[in-house]
């Protein structure tokens, strides 16, 4: 079972492991192979079924934060027939949603967007009360999606004042960021505040072996007592033993060889990585399939050592050079 702890300086109960249903919750998504864990089924009631087959497996493996967006397909729906099927009472684990993209792709593979991102008050309040509807009382946490420069989201006063009434009716508010320039987003989110008071309970980045470009706005907030959510700690599945790009090898090799010394699968080493960081507090897995979620759990318990440290110091990719091959991945 994982240990849990709490959440930067909110009150939720957390586990260091935790699952997002970015894959789960759609038929079509970027992860390599993900037609392959989801063997090509993509009717909707098959894929919730998978959903809650997966979810039974994470929960009985301890895991305490599951992870969600309104973009995610029948992600937060799927999640919520879960949380009522089971009769699981709000409070027994955290969960988090995120709002601002709109999934548009109508359960295709195949879609001219997948999603369309707008961060205004409007979208907030409209897929704020689909996300109640779907989640209820178990909602936790809530999340801009994807903030930006670009989006003007972190300078719109009345969509702060908004986040903030809902923190204080008791919704812990954060931000996820993306792209080249999170870091510098991360540290503007942390200046904003409504009415003196800081915004952001959580912030959630990608940071993997790849791409560390945030390490110092994350550690930031981590002493600020922002709670920090990493995601993609898998590259997308970059780094795990489905990526067969030659290009890579020489980094595959390197993963794999500390891995076998490890005792681990190269999934397990990566999210490992992410959880020796000390100002990590959940590591999300992206798994789609039972084996998958049970291999990156184990990463909990890797014992992480200077040698492994090491070893990864010159595997990581510019920002610029990890964000555009990311761009490239094929929806699948």
């Amino acid at each position: 079972m994982l240990e849990t702890t709490t959440l930067g300086k909110t009150n939720l109960v957390v586990t260091r492991v935790g699952l997002g249903l970015a894959a789960l919750g759609r038929p079509g998504y970027i992860n390599l192979g993900h037609a392959r864990d989801l063997n090509e089924d993509y009717a909707i009631e098959a894929m919730r079924e998978r959903a809650h087959r997966v979810l039974d497996v994470a929960h009985d493996a301890g895991v305490r934060y599951y992870d969600v967006a309104r973009s995610y397909g029948e992600g937060e729906a799927f999640l919520g027939s879960w949380l009522r099927d089971r009769r699981i009472q709000s409070g027994a684990m955290s969960i988090g949603s995120k709002w601002g993209y709109t999934y548009t792709a109508d359960w295709k593979i195949k879609a001219a967007h997948h999603e369309i991102k707008e961060h205004s008050l409007s979208v907030l309040d409209r897929q704020w009360a689909e996300t109640k509807e779907n989640l209820g009382n178990h909602l936790d946490l809530y999340q801009i999606h994807s903030a930006t420069f670009e989006s003007g989201v972190l300078e719109n006063t009345a969509v702060l004042s908004r986040l903030a009434q809902l923190k204080a009716e008791g919704t812990a508010i954060g931000f996820t960021v993306s792209g080249d320039r999170q870091a510098d987003v991360i540290a503007r989110g942390l200046e904003v505040c409504v009415d003196g008071i800081p915004l952001f309970d959580t912030v959630q980045a990608t940071w993997n072996i790849l791409e560390t470009s945030a390490s110092n706005p994350l550690q930031a907030a981590r002493e600020k007592g922002v709670g920090v959510i990493i995601k993609e700690a898998l590259a997308n599945g970059r780094l795990t033993s489905r990526n067969s790009d030659p290009s890579f090898e020489p980094k595959m090799s390197v993963l794999r060889q500390q891995a076998e010394r490890l005792e681990c699968t190269v999934d397990a080493f990566a999210l490992a990585a992410v959880l020796a960081q000390s100002w990590v507090d959940v590591a999300l897995s992206g798994a789609a399939t039972v084996e998958h979620l049970e291999s990156n759990v184990r990463a909990a318990n890797v014992i992480w050592d200077d040698e492994a440290n090491t070893s990864i110091a010159s595997l990581k990719e510019s920002p610029e050079e990890y964000w555009g091959k990311r761009n490239q991945l094929a929806w699948n």
